[in-house]
């Protein structure tokens, strides 16, 4: 791809795919796209590369029957629309392609539902080689933000702006676009981020201090994180050296968050290199601190014992490590969130378990 400006690279790639169709028809063939399965069973682990990218099966989109015809219309308009956008260098949401379908003159290439656009999305992204955020694709605002001592450079429609991720914002912290590769780092005096899951213990370690006494970015997951607070973690620690470290309640869906930022989610295996953050360290909270400082619980549910098995046969955790921690708890039948934390005393998380936890895993 050629080093012109993104969005004529993104539009001529769309316009590429849409010629394909058009030489497919003048060929005498019938038009068709094919990709990789996207199935459970064409994921797999590439324990080189530590994430998940997809198998070698792929099914074809093909004109041949009533069905594949559709899908390969409501493609085509798709890409109309993504290129107009781009020369037009305007955005929408996801949700929006799903309204702005039924105003396509012709029925046969409106969406049934969201899920069906957003898959289309996708297909687009893996066939293309480019992502929908340079497509001008965004998702509804997950408001992921950062709280520390960096420092950036970010592209508004009113042009550039600098701004400081602790001297220039309030107590929200800074909001990540949708694109994070439009961020330029400047400087920052950040020895480690933290991604927290949870609003309440991000808060907590904003108001207690915690990243102006560490020198810690406080990333904020707000629970499964979004692909641009994925995409900047991996940037930071990529570019600019930052350790990584995850900081999630203690049950089998909050490990799963925990591998999302680390080796990438089945979803978007296509994407698992630009994503992924495969040095990533998991802080807690662990099985083991639940026995330890006694913290407050509830039992497990059949679907939390049936998520901790999995996790058992999955390649992301079948370390020395996560068998412990997952087989304790099964053990114990228990699970704690962040905030039990409190538990101890609002400045016991600050005080006592970070900074220990850290020191033990020589971050500080």
């Amino acid at each position: 791809m050629s080093t012109q400006d993104p969005n004529t690279d993104a539009r001529e790639e769309l316009i590429d795919l849409a010629a394909e169709f058009y030489d497919q028809f003048a060929g005498g063939q019938i038009p068709e796209m094919t990709l990789p399965t996207r199935t459970k069973s064409n994921i797999e682990y590439d324990e080189e590369k530590g994430v998940w990218v997809y198998g070698d099966r792929t099914s074809t989109r093909s004109a041949n029957s009533v069905r594949g015809a559709r899908k390969l219309l409501k493609a085509i308009y798709t890409i109309e629309f993504l290129a107009n956008q781009l020369e037009e260098d305007r955005s929408s949401t996801l949700r929006e392609l799903y309204y702005l379908s039924e105003s396509w003159d012709n029925e046969e290439a409106q969406f049934s539902g969201q899920d069906e656009s957003n898959q289309l999305v996708e297909d687009l992204e893996i066939v293309s080689g480019v992502t929908r955020e340079d497509f001008h694709m965004r998702p509804e605002e997950s408001g992921a933000t950062l709280m520390g001592p960096l420092e950036l450079r970010e592209q508004t429609r009113r042009g550039e702006r600098e701004i400081h991720c602790q001297k220039d914002v309030g107590e929200g912290g800074y909001q990540i676009p949708n694109n994070p590769d439009t961020i330029e780092f400047l400087d920052h005096d950040v020895d480690f981020m933290l991604a927290v899951e949870t609003g309440g213990m991000r808060d907590r370690l904003v108001e207690n201090g915690f990243d102006e006494e560490y020198n810690c970015l406080v990333v904020h997951l707000k629970g499964q994180p979004a692909r641009a607070t994925r995409r900047i973690i991996k940037r930071l620690h990529d570019e600019q050296g930052i350790p990584a470290l995850v900081f999630t309640d203690g049950d089998p869906w909050s490990y799963r968050i925990y591998g999302s930022v680390a080796y990438g989610s089945i979803k978007s295996a296509h994407l698992s290199e630009y994503l992924a953050t495969p040095e990533a360290d998991y802080v807690g909270i662990r099985p083991e601190d639940i026995v330890e400082y006694d913290l407050p619980t509830d039992p497990l549910s059949d679907s939390d014992v049936n998520a901790l098995e999995s996790e058992l046969e999955d390649p992301r955790f079948q370390t020395e490590f996560w068998e412990e921690q997952i087989q304790l708890q099964l053990d114990i039948d228990k699970k704690a969130e962040q905030q039990a934390l409190a538990s101890r005393g609002l400045d016991f998380v600050t005080d006592t378990y970070l900074p220990e936890r850290l020191d033990e895993m020589g971050v500080i």
